[in-house]
């Protein structure tokens, strides 16, 4: 009998990009916006209140050729 198990798991990465486009890069108003729309989907996707703090390293930030990536990854079992 096997002593083992398997499972398979699907990753969606959610992403908020910002232009950051050289030389002065991007705004911070900019930043902060897709950082709390970002912060609204996270809490939302993972079932948090509204009002519910965020972990703190919920969500990244790359560099991208000319825009700031915002992003987070959501893991579930598959079907």
């Amino acid at each position: 009998m096997a002593t083992w198990t398997s499972r398979t798991v699907t990753s969606t990465r959610h992403e908020w990009e910002v232009p950051a486009a050289p030389p002065w890069g991007a705004a911070l108003a900019d930043i902060e916006s897709a950082t709390a729309v970002a912060a609204t989907h996270y809490r939302k996707v993972h079932g948090y209140a509204d009002d519910a703090p965020i972990p703190g390293n919920a969500l990244q930030f790359h560099t991208a050729d000319d825009a700031i990536v915002i992003s987070f990854t959501a893991e579930r079992p598959s079907a």
